[in-house]
């Protein structure tokens, strides 16, 4: 079966009106691929599904949907990502509930990269905006993809902040892949799908709804390592995510503010509740590299793959000994800026070649 009749099977069953991601999953956990779901008599099907559903699956309105949305992927940097993709991120099959399918536009290379979720209020302050853009800056400068909602405030700027860095960004929507929500966001929209990637589990044309944000939410977190909420009142959708990304089992950041601002309480409730207190981008990329080093090893003790072999050897190495070192010895030492330095560090721990010690302090391991 060639590679357009197999994804028009999955999008006749993901584009039938009302069957849901979890329908669709027992549906493919029976039955096996989506064209073996399409060839079972009416006998079988009904056990799963009422027969008005079963009758829609073979409709002409949801021919129409699959044609059209075969025809928008076939442009350049579009694809549909599919449970059975190989390019499907393995993030993601860690949640709950995955989606069945991902509309993409743009890198979906990003989709595999180590990740870190920036979200925020959208009605942020000036302060706040810098330190998203900043800090996710910072982040991608060492390598990490920034994840967000694409929302104003947090959102936007660190999405611009990821796009300065070498990282990127990826922006999770609530609504069809082609539609764009908030409107003042097409101007970056295009920049992330030109330069990131655009991903939504939602149809194409599916228009902004209030319900589908939570669960945009939840893909927010569920495609990165961890999520840093930089400003967020008790009451922003932020928490949401960052209250899926604890579910999740991924790590909690916040950076914590003033205590007379309501976009601090946020943050500061997170804190309370186990988050991890952040007042620099080191202290992210100390502990997610922490975080991966035990993945990794637990992924080995368990037979898993065993990591992939490490990069060739940076030249920050002739400058670490064995002795423990600051930042600012090794940008002295070897004339790079503080930034690349950061990077280099971030990818030899991932590779086990330096270990991270308390105080900003790092030392040579191999």
């Amino acid at each position: 079966m060639t590679r357009d009749r197999e994804l028009a099977s999955w999008l006749q069953l993901a584009l039938t009106p009302d069957i849901g991601a979890a329908t669709l999953r027992r549906l493919l956990g029976d039955f096996g691929l989506p064209e073996n779901v399409l060839a079972a008599g009416r006998a079988q099907l009904e056990r799963y599904l009422p027969r008005t559903l079963i009758d829609a699956m073979h409709s002409t309105a949801v021919a129409r949907a699959v044609e059209q949305t075969l025809a928008w992927a076939q442009a350049p940097a579009r694809a549909v990502v599919t449970l059975a993709d190989a390019t499907y991120p393995r993030l993601l099959l860690e949640i709950s509930d995955p989606p069945p399918l991902l509309y993409c536009d743009g890198r979906v290379d990003l989709l595999n990269r180590p990740s870190l979720a920036v979200v925020g209020s959208r009605n942020a302050t000036a302060q706040g905006l810098r330190n998203a853009e900043q800090f996710a800056r910072a982040f991608s400068e060492a390598g990490l993809t920034i994840v967000s909602g694409l929302a104003l405030g947090i959102d936007a700027a660190a999405h611009r902040g990821g796009l300065a860095g070498l990282g990127s960004t990826i922006a999770v929507l609530g609504t069809g892949i082609d539609r764009v929500y908030p409107a003042q966001n097409q101007p970056l929209a295009e920049s992330v799908a030109a330069q990131g990637l655009l991903v939504s589990e939602f149809p194409l044309a599916t228009p902004s709804r209030r319900q589908n944000f939570p669960r945009r939410n939840r893909l927010i977190s569920g495609l990165a390592h961890g999520c840093l909420v930089v400003e967020a009142a008790l009451a922003s959708g932020s928490l949401i995510t960052a209250r899926a990304a604890a579910d999740q089992g991924r790590e909690v950041f916040a950076i914590p503010g003033s205590i007379h601002s309501p976009l601090s309480r946020g943050c500061h409730a997170l804190i309370k509740s186990g988050a991890k207190l952040v007042e620099t981008a080191e202290d992210v990329l100390t502990e997610l590299a922490v975080y991966r080093r035990a993945a990794e090893s637990g992924s080995r003790r368990t037979g898993s793959p065993p990591a992939p072999a490490p990069q060739p050897e940076s030249p920050l190495l002739s400058h670490l000994g064995f002795d423990p070192v600051d930042i600012d010895a090794l940008c002295a030492r070897s004339g790079l800026p503080a930034e690349r330095v950061t990077a280099e560090l971030l990818r030899l721990e991932l590779d086990g070649q330096v270990a991270a010690l308390p105080g900003g302090l790092y030392q040579r391991q191999a």
